[in-house]
């Protein structure tokens, strides 16, 4: 049997557990004064126990430490002892559980326990260890594990302690005794009987608050505290456990509380009247004055409004939000002359009015504002700012259209002069007298051109011209029937050959720049020349349109490719009326009636037509032209610039850096050669005669064949080779470059070329040898369209 011992009194307290029938359970009770619950404690169960199970009885198995231990030697535990143990050395104690070896040791020998370390009762409160007897050689057990618990016992060690501390509080000012502000708290760690007790006591801040001893809520214990006198106060609370007596462990924390606003305080003016000078020139909208009533209330009860208790509408007051400032502002325009002084009762209120205080008097007060206006020199006043005036667009010249008038509001009365801003009539349309305001006509006035005419009138002090009014004049041009109706749009109008009598080909409409107040009513007819054609007629649809219809089918562009009919229309009051001519193109038309091509067709028969007459003559013209301008500049020898068959005709410019020498580089630096990079002359080639000028074109032996059988390119190259050979030779030349032009008429017009040159690439037979018989002006056409052999047409 092995027993624990808590005391030197193990022997006796284990006589006494023999008494306790239970040791079969092998199970061990708490101790029944101790208030713990009971624990069964079972022994682990070996083999030979089974077999041979021995008789045991309960002792105490629990041991009491006390926590905070501050000996130097290791503290006493209890006894562990064993009944197989006969003192002979040969059973050893063993421990294990919670702390073993690391807070409690235990004497193999003897059994003594002991705690090596301070224990904290807050940190663990009981240890459960077990404990066992086995045999020292065989470390086989005697005895079944057991096992106990170690309680640790509390000790007054934890001071209370304000978790939340510390606090901050607020309560509105003007409360009522006994008002809540906050409560407090500070637990205790302990729970050894009355050292968890703690007790609230208030060591500063009385006698504006206390504290409840036992809840720790703060309370207010003045009424009526004002934030305005202080509004905030810093409490300094104590808890102190085992119910606040002697030995008892304390702590405290700070409680600030801070007195809240509301409003109990009402507006206030400093001054009972307030004076203010203004120009009488401030414009609407300005600032006149500020005014503020003072409220010792702060944020929203400190908000008010200002209002104008008497006034005629010349002012208005509103309050900013920011600095709570009655702000005073000018709604209409200020006279000197009219009023040079206002009156003003200014009330401001509290925006919010908490019921609660309403017994502390009106929350209201007023003042009187009063303004003076002083006189400036003001510029003259329209009598109208806007002045309306209607003149007829065939006004003469020098006609009155209306008269404008302007004071000078001072109590001077300066005589006024007028005059027009030219900015807003730059064509100088009008005058106006300086001196009576009239307005009159200075030029002819066209409505369709300016239906209004928007002035800026000058009025202008004569004592002082700097003082400047301005009127506007708004003048309305009134219209007359001056214009014609003529063609809404420019019509091409399309004709197939193979329309068909009485269809409509166009549709026709008008306008007119004038604008009756009855609207437009056009009528439409063909001119005279053109009223009996035979073939086209016009309808007039009587909405102002009119429709062009055919008389007859079968039209040909080889007869006639265009007509022209003139159309006359009429309309306006009074009556007014032009011809306008309507270009019919005859074209030729698909099945569907789409225009392919329109206009002439190029004739292939015998005999020459206008046109072909006219090309000739053209052609002649642009001829003489040519030969003007060649001997106009035929007054210098030009030497050739290219001298090889496929010349190209263009400007070389030759830059190079190089600084001159005189008449040394001339001699040695062939310059001729800066004429064109491109070409290497002969060295052989002598260069003080005129070469002979090459021609684009290698001849079969014999003559040069005519002109007419030359490629197009060919004709043109040689024209202008036989020009430039001229030029080179001509005496009479100058010594420097000259422009040599030449006319060249081009290939791929649309429209075809109507040029006699055309017939060069012709297969037509007719002969053109008459020509020569028409004198030497026609010797170089005739040469064209000829077959002479001369060597040259353009020689």
């Amino acid at each position: 049997m092995m027993g624990w011992c808590c005391s030197a009194k193990c022997r006796a307290l284990s006589v006494l557990t023999l008494l306790l029938p239970l040791w079969e359970r092998c199970c061990w009770g708490l101790n029944p004064t101790s208030g713990d619950l009971e624990k069964s404690l079972h022994s682990d169960r070996h083999p030979w126990e089974v077999l041979n199970r021995h008789r045991r009885s309960w002792v105490w198995n629990q041991f009491f430490v006390l926590e905070e231990y501050t000996g130097n030697e290791p503290l006493y535990v209890g006894k562990l002892h064993s009944d197989v143990d006969k003192g002979d050395g040969k059973v050893k104690y063993v421990l294990s559980g919670e702390g073993a070896s690391s807070i409690f040791t235990i004497d193999e020998n003897t059994g003594d326990i002991h705690a090596t370390k301070r224990l904290d009762r807050e940190a663990q409160a009981y240890y459960t260890l077990q404990a066992q007897a086995v045999d020292r050689l065989t470390n086989l057990p005697v005895e079944p594990k057991s096992e106990f618990v170690v309680k640790v016992q509390d000790i007054n060690d934890n001071e209370p302690k304000f978790l939340d501390g510390p606090y901050l509080a607020g309560v509105p000012e003007m409360s009522p005794l006994g008002t809540m502000v906050v409560q407090v708290a500070a637990p205790d760690a302990g729970t050894y009987g009355n050292s968890a007790r703690v007790v609230y006591s208030i060591i500063h801040g009385q006698p504006y608050f206390s504290v409840e001893p036992k809840t720790g809520i703060i309370r207010t214990a003045l009424p009526n505290m004002d934030r305005e006198t202080r509004d905030q106060y810093v409490l300094v609370i104590q808890a102190k456990d085992m119910v606040g007596q002697m030995g008892g462990l304390s702590g405290t924390t700070s409680v600030t509380v801070t007195l809240t606003d509301v409003n109990d305080n009402p507006p206030r003016f400093t001054h009972k009247s307030y004076q203010y000078t203004v120009l009488e020139s401030l414009p609407v909208q300005s600032v006149v004055a500020r005014i503020k009533a003072a409220d010792a209330d702060i944020g929203s009860n400190a908000e008010m409004d200002y209002r104008i208790m008497d006034g005629d509408g010349i002012f208005n007051i509103t309050t900013h939000e920011e600095t709570q400032d009655g702000v005073i502002i000018l709604l209409k325009p200020l006279d000197f002359e009219t009023k040079s002084s206002f009156s003003l009762r200014i009330e401001a209120t509290n925006r919010n009015i908490d019921s609660n205080f309403l017994s502390m008097g009106p929350f209201s007060d007023t003042t009187s504002v009063k303004v003076t206006v002083e006189d400036v020199n003001e510029p003259p006043i329209f009598s109208s700012p806007l002045s309306k005036m209607v003149v007829s667009e065939d006004a003469n010249v020098g006609t009155s259209i209306g008269r404008v008038s302007a004071h000078d509001p001072d109590t001077s009365s300066s005589a006024i002069r007028y005059s027009i801003d030219r900015n807003t009539d730059l064509e100088r349309f009008f005058n106006v007298d300086a001196l009576s305001g009239v307005i009159s006509t200075a030029k002819p006035l066209d409505r369709e051109a300016n239906s209004v005419h928007n002035l800026t009138i000058f009025a202008i002090e004569s004592q002082d011209p700097t003082q400047i009014g301005k009127g506007i004049a708004l003048i309305t041009v009134l219209d007359i029937n001056d214009n014609a109706p003529v063609f809404a749009i420019d019509y091409e109008t399309l004709l197939c050959e193979n329309t068909m009598p009485g269809q409509v080909i166009q549709t026709i409409s008008a306008v007119d720049k004038d604008e009756p107040l009855s609207g437009h009513r056009f009528y439409f007819a063909l001119a005279a020349p053109v009223a009996g054609n035979l073939n086209f007629t016009l309808r007039d649809n009587k909405d102002n349109t009119a429709s062009i219809l055919t008389k007859r089918g079968g039209f040909r562009r080889r007869e006639q490719p265009v007509y022209r009919l003139g159309v006359l229309i009429t309309g306006g009051s009074p009556s007014l009326s032009s011809t306008n001519t309507l270009s019919v193109r005859v074209c030729d038309c698909d099945s569907d009636g789409v225009a392919s091509s329109c206009g002439a067709v190029a004739y292939t028969a015998t005999g020459l037509s206008t046109g072909a007459l006219l090309a000739i003559l053209g052609c002649i013209i642009t001829l003489l032209v040519m030969v003007l301008l060649i001997v106009s500049m035929r007054r210098r020898r030009k030497e050739p610039l290219i001298l090889e068959e496929e010349r190209d005709i263009r400007e070389n410019i030759v830059r190079y850096d190089d600084e001159g020498g005189g008449e040394e580089d001339t001699e040695a630096f062939d310059m001729v050669t800066l004429r064109n990079l491109n070409v290497i002359r002969d060295p052989s080639v002598r260069r003080d005669v005129t070469p002979d000028t090459p021609t684009f074109y290698h001849y079969p032996s014999g003559t040069r064949p005519s002109y007419k059988s030359l490629p197009d390119n060919v004709v043109f190259r040689e024209f202008i080779w036989e020009r430039l050979k001229d030029a080179d030779v001509d005496p009479s030349a100058p010594p420097y470059d000259s422009l040599q032009t030449y006319a060249f008429e081009g290939n791929g017009s649309v429209a075809e070329s109507l040029s006699s040159l055309e017939s060069l690439s012709t297969d037509s037979d007719q002969n053109y040898d008459y020509l020569s018989n028409w004198g030497p002006r026609f010797k170089k056409l005739a040469d064209l369209y000829g077959n002479c052999d001369g060597t040259s047409v353009f020689s």
